[in-house]
């Protein structure tokens, strides 16, 4: 699976942007689509995934209410719609996907063997 991620831009807090995330290769239908964040000088963490197949979604605490995950079966491509921007969102959104991932694992960066390259997003005061 090839991922590509792109829509990351320069907003002001209180603003929105909406990421893509277009796949290509081998069938979706196992596969659990994620966005991860970093920001400069901290870890990695989970933002929002969303299963492929049923279209279940989860999501950090931090962006529930503001971030929304959704996806175009045809397109194949992923999406998330970021609303109410805040400063602390600041960092680079990469997607990623992984087939057969459970529910408890989703948020864990290390089960995820495919990575599109990521998109900055920057939210100013």
């Amino acid at each position: 699976v090839q991922l590509q991620a792109s829509g990351g831009g320069l907003v002001q807090a209180g603003g929105s942007l909406r990421l893509s995330c277009a796949a290509s290769g081998r069938t979706l239908s196992n596969y659990m689509m994620t966005w991860f964040r970093q920001a400069p000088g901290k870890e990695r963490e989970f933002v929002a995934a969303i299963r492929w197949s049923g279209g279940g979604t989860y999501y950090a605490d931090s962006v529930k209410g503001r971030f929304t995950i959704s996806k175009e079966n045809a397109k194949k491509t992923m999406y998330l719609q970021m609303n109410n921007l805040k400063p602390e969102d600041t960092a680079v959104y990469s997607c990623a996907a992984q087939s057969g991932v459970i529910a408890s694992s989703v948020s864990q960066s290390g089960v995820y063997s495919y990575w599109g390259q990521g998109t900055q997003v920057t939210v100013s005061s």
